[in-house]
């Protein structure tokens, strides 16, 4: 099974399609080749193999994250 984890965009890095992404603590830098929306500062992007593949909304991301506090997945 995959699972794409949504991150919170923390910087874009200039002159590379790369944005640095967090989520509890962890950062991590993601390529937005295939992303469907570029993400800005502040948005949340679905990871999934060092990939940015969906812009998310907050509402989406909360509704994910309960579900995954539900899996016991995150804190």
């Amino acid at each position: 099974m995959c699972l794409a984890v949504p991150m919170e965009v923390i910087e874009l890095r200039e002159g590379v399609n790369v944005a640095l992404v967090r989520l509890e603590g962890i950062e991590k830098e993601v390529f937005l080749d295939i992303v469907d929306n570029m993400p800005e500062k502040g948005d949340y992007v679905l990871v999934h193999a060092g990939f940015a593949i969906h812009t998310i909304s907050r509402e989406d991301v909360s509704k994910t994250f309960e579900l995954l506090k539900g899996m016991n997945a995150v804190d």
